[in-house]
């Protein structure tokens, strides 16, 4: 477990949205949302989810990691496909309960686990009435 700790958000609305203390604010199941985009070219990458010691992690290493809500465990973003999300910037909304990551992908660059770049690969559209998907 990582040694960084992260003080509890402050009751001023002011404290919060203007200071200088980092104090994110987790939801009741303990996480917050992380937005990736490249470092780059500002392509979104994916949406996912950090609990306290994956936000530790990030971090302190440098290197990407998440909460994985459907395995219920710790993912280092590219551990086994060599993949791995170098952070350059970190930073958080006005209320902190999200965070916004840059990062340059070492690898052949794909984050999506279907091997593509982005998670974010189809379109949504409308015909007829009918809502439907495609490809972007």
């Amino acid at each position: 477990m990582p040694d960084l700790a992260f003080a509890p958000a402050p009751a001023d609305k002011a404290a919060l949205e203007e200071g200088s203390g980092f104090t994110p604010r987790f939801d009741p199941s303990g996480l917050v949302t992380a937005v990736v985009t490249d470092a780059d070219d500002g392509t979104v990458l994916m949406v996912a989810h950090m609990n306290a010691q994956a936000l530790a992690l990030t971090l302190e290493t440098g290197i990407a990691h998440y909460w994985s809500r459907s395995r219920a465990s710790l993912w280092k973003k590219g551990e086994t496909s060599g993949n791995l999300q170098h952070v350059v910037e970190m930073r958080t909304d006005c209320d902190q309960d999200a965070i916004w990551l840059r990062v340059k992908v070492s690898g052949d660059q794909e984050t999506c686990h279907t091997g593509r770049r982005s998670c974010f690969y189809r379109v949504v559209g409308v015909k007829d009435g009918v809502a439907s998907l495609g490809t972007g």
